[in-house]
């Protein structure tokens, strides 16, 4: 049995009686004892600590850096700033997902890709072996960096006295070095939760010393200590895609409805023709998000989406909802189904429970 990697912080987790779970080969905090509605609750009203070291981070430098990455991704790099992000991905030749990313832009020829764990290695390995033929330079940074998350209203006052730099000047989806308490770091304004919130980059061996001095400084602002389980319902509520739920190696960014990452108009880039024709004819399956008609009835991951006794679709994620109240979801169906109000039904434990497709996202909250 392989050994589950451990980030930096695990002792602290372990010391505050997180329940402790495997998460993409890492041994993560699932909840902390107060749980994972108050968990939830705190980052929606008040401010949130996550650990997210497990995230990998692969730098892509070199004169041809932009070019290379403007092909390997869909989204539109030749238009990012220079201190901007974007959400991406890596598309196979189909159009799906090999994996989503944040692309960081340091310099036209700097950019560091911030990839989900469990597909570090792979990842790395799809950027090199494509890299063959371009000059540019792939560095897995992953070991070496640690990374510490603040996200809730209240982020913003709970990091400010920590760092030398007015954290309001960072725009959403903007980033800037600074330092933090003596220490260089690289402060992002991002997150996974749909509510404001910043995420802190440092050296791998200062991440528990960065994350006690956050602990310190929030208290005054009820920093809540917060792990995957309330990340997973937070992010569910903003429409985020999680990767092996609404996106994956089969589902393509247009099903997944994920077309406002994918710039056609740009020129080439991996995935684009598969793309292009499935636009041109139409899509078949669409990702829609949905509420649960009665309250006893919750759909979960990977449930049947089912209509006269056969299977149509699936649930991709599914949840109750701590912020608004009722049982909702998301699934992949035929796009006959996609408009607001159409009636589908779910199995759950052998039963067809009714639901009806709602707009998404669930939840928004405007952002700076």
């Amino acid at each position: 049995m392989t050994e589950l990697k451990k980030t930096p912080l695990n002792a602290i987790h372990r010391s505050l009686g997180a329940k402790m779970v495997d998460f993409g080969g890492w041994d993560m905090p699932v909840q902390y004892p107060t749980g994972i509605i108050n968990e939830h609750q705190a980052v929606r009203r008040k401010v949130g600590i996550f650990d997210v070291s497990h995230m990998g981070e692969i730098r892509v430098k070199g004169k041809q850096a932009m070019p290379f990455l403007n092909w390997l991704t869909p989204n539109f790099l030749t238009k990012l700033s220079v201190g901007q992000i974007h959400y991406t991905g890596l598309l196979n030749e189909n159009g799906a997902f090999v994996d989503d990313l944040l692309l960081h832009k340091i310099s036209d020829e700097d950019f560091l890709l911030v990839v989900n764990a469990s597909n570090t290695e792979k990842d790395f390995d799809w950027i090199v072996n494509h890299a063959r033929d371009w000059d540019v330079q792939v560095t897995n940074e992953s070991d070496a960096t640690g990374q510490v998350a603040l996200q809730g209203p209240r982020s913003l006052n709970a990091l400010q006295p920590l760092v030398d730099i007015d954290l309001s000047q960072i725009k959403y989806y903007w980033f800037a070095p600074g330092v933090f308490k003596g220490l260089p770091v690289m402060i992002a304004r991002t997150g996974y939760t749909g509510e404001d919130g910043f995420e802190v980059y440092c050296a791998v061996d200062k991440t528990e010393w960065v994350w006690n001095k956050i602990m310190e400084s929030g208290g005054a602002h009820e920093l809540t200590p917060t792990g995957l389980g309330c990340r997973n319902t937070l992010r569910l509520e903003a429409k985020m895609s999680l990767y092996g739920h609404e996106i994956n190696d089969e589902i393509t960014a247009l099903e997944a409805d994920l077309n406002w990452i994918v710039k056609l108009q740009k020129g080439d880039f991996i995935g684009r023709e598969a793309l292009q024709k499935q636009k041109d004819s139409g899509l078949k399956r669409i990702l829609v998000g949905f509420r649960m008609l009665e309250k006893r009835d919750i759909a979960r991951d990977h449930m049947s989406v089912v209509e006269d006794g056969g299977q149509i679709g699936f649930v991709t994620s599914g949840a109750p909802s701590a912020t608004l109240g009722f049982n909702l979801g998301l699934a992949i169906v035929p796009a006959r189904v996609k408009e607001i109000g159409t009636r589908i039904f779910i199995e759950i434990r052998g039963k067809a429970c009714p639901a009806e497709v709602i707009p998404t996202p669930f939840y928004k909250r405007k952002l700076p």
